[in-house]
């Protein structure tokens, strides 16, 4: 049996390219306008769920963020603002699943992302009511698995499962020693063999199956 049940964000529990898009266009168009053609869906969305520093460098090769003094800070800032304001794409079922799953499990949030965007994400939606913790790197500077441990030293937990959409969150959950649950319908993709839900509505039976499993067939 899972503690406890913590979350990637992008990908995960909502889809916010659009808004991430609007917010760093705005942005770069008074700062540096000669890169805001670059922020489009298409080169965002296989961005999402990477850390910061590796984010700058996939959208902009071969420019130096020191060029542009407090650029970075502007278009987060900016993000941030704009989708606690116009939020993102939540997928279908997603709050009732999400009620149906803190009834019986704590929670948690985990995600590469600036200080400030989750509660965007729980402003924009009232989705915070759901979740006892979450922690980012722009709090703590640790990467996710890092934070996933801090997580689960600072509530107590013992066994939780991670929820995820890419590579990279398969291998942070690996990492810190959590076992792992694809979110297929996501933006990423992870070997076949690991287990995986296709919606996000099959979340509990997806949840339960896993728990029926012995220890030893879970994939982290």
């Amino acid at each position: 049996m899972f503690d406890a049940l913590i979350f990637d964000l992008d990908g995960t529990l909502w889809d916010a390219v659009d808004g991430i898009c609007d917010a760093w266009n705005q942005a770069l168009s008074c700062r540096a306008p000669h890169l805001a053609g670059m922020v489009t869906p298409d080169r965002v969305r296989p961005c999402m769920g990477m850390l910061l520093e590796d984010i700058i460098k996939k959208l902009f090769p071969g420019e130096d963020p020191d060029d542009y003094p407090g650029l970075v800070d502007a278009c987060l800032n900016l993000e941030n603002e704009h989708m606690a304001r116009v939020g993102g794409i939540l997928f279908p079922r997603e709050e009732e699943t999400l009620a149906q799953l803190a009834r019986r499990t704590p929670l948690f949030i985990v995600s590469n992302c600036q200080d400030g965007y989750i509660e965007a994400f729980f402003q924009a939606h009232g989705l915070g009511r759901f979740f006892a913790d979450w922690e980012c790197p722009g709090r703590t500077g640790l990467d996710k698995a890092g934070n996933i441990t801090l997580v689960m030293e600072r509530n107590g937990l013992k066994r939780p499962l991670y929820i995820g959409d890419t590579a990279g969150d398969w291998k942070s959950a690996t990492a810190a020693g959590v076992p792992f649950l694809h979110a297929a319908y996501g933006f990423g993709s992870v070997p076949p063999d690991v287990p995986h839900v296709d919606c996000f509505a099959q979340l509990p039976q997806a949840i339960d199956a896993l728990c029926a499993c012995q220890p030893g067939r879970l994939s982290h």
